[in-house]
């Protein structure tokens, strides 16, 4: 029984850091992030192009794949995550989750996990909070982003640096 309380408050504090995450997101952006020398104009029409491009310029280091399902990370585990108070017999299983929209691989390994989402996607949608579950399980950092904020390219390259750094 212990086992099970220590997984819920695990699930809890990650849901509650989410929602840190995207309070943070939404209001504050690092001093130190350099600015561009023209404002972004308009949101890219595409965002997993404008950022598979950046990745792919400004972290050589790394292969990305794309929407890469939490299965493929996670496999299809036996353990299962009760994401809510609210529904104790709720379960949520990998495969459950949204795909991770990009996934960096640094010698054949994944090594950091890069979302995409609009709205309240990555605090409220369980699919998203089932998917920050495993890749905390497996000890990936995740990094997520809100297509509803301009995400400039210094911003973008920065918050993933730090991430990785961490």
């Amino acid at each position: 029984m212990s086992l099970l309380k220590s997984i819920l408050k695990m699930v809890v504090k990650a849901a509650t850091d989410s929602a840190s995450d995207w309070a943070e997101e939404k209001t504050s952006k690092p001093a130190s992030t350099p600015q561009r020398s023209e404002p972004m104009r308009e949101a890219p029409a595409d965002w997993e192009g404008y950022f598979a491009g950046i990745l792919s310029t400004e972290f050589p280091q790394y292969s990305v794949r794309r929407n890469v399902a939490v299965t493929d990370l996670a496999g299809y585990a036996a353990d299962e995550f009760q994401l809510y108070k609210t529904r104790p017999l709720q379960t949520y299983k990998a495969e459950w989750g949204a795909p991770y929209t990009f996934v960096l691989y640094q010698g054949g390994a994944p090594a950091c996990i890069v979302m995409l989402g609009s709205g309240s996607s990555h605090h409220k949608n369980v699919k998203y909070l089932i998917s920050r579950m495993y890749a905390k399980k497996l000890g990936l950092p995740y990094i997520n982003f809100y297509t509803q904020f301009p995400n400039e390219r210094a911003y973008v390259i920065d918050r993933i640096n730090k991430f990785m750094k961490a």
